[in-house]
């Protein structure tokens, strides 16, 4: 297996990663920032505030993105294994 091989493998494996990690933690992102607004337009300064917003918001994109998500690891995992006999030759 050659170098270029597995730098190849590699950067796929970090798309993937960041694909399946991107939605969930704009989400997060998101509404953590907007909480904060809040937060400071009203000054409630209650730390625990952000935590069920964010949880519920991130549980929703996690079931509406989900089959998504699913499909691309599924995908990904699946074109690995297909390449595993060009691999070892």
């Amino acid at each position: 297996m050659s170098p270029e091989t597995v730098m190849s493998m590699a950067y796929q494996a970090m798309v993937v990663t960041l694909l399946l990690a991107a939605p969930l933690l704009l989400t997060a992102l998101a509404v953590g920032l907007l909480v904060s607004l809040f937060q400071a337009a009203t000054q409630i300064n209650e730390m625990t505030l952000s935590f069920i917003p964010k949880i519920l918001a991130v549980f929703a994109v996690l079931v509406i993105s989900g089959p998504w998500l699913l499909g691309l690891i599924t995908d990904f995992t699946r074109e690995l294994f297909q390449n595993i006999p060009l691999l070892v030759s």
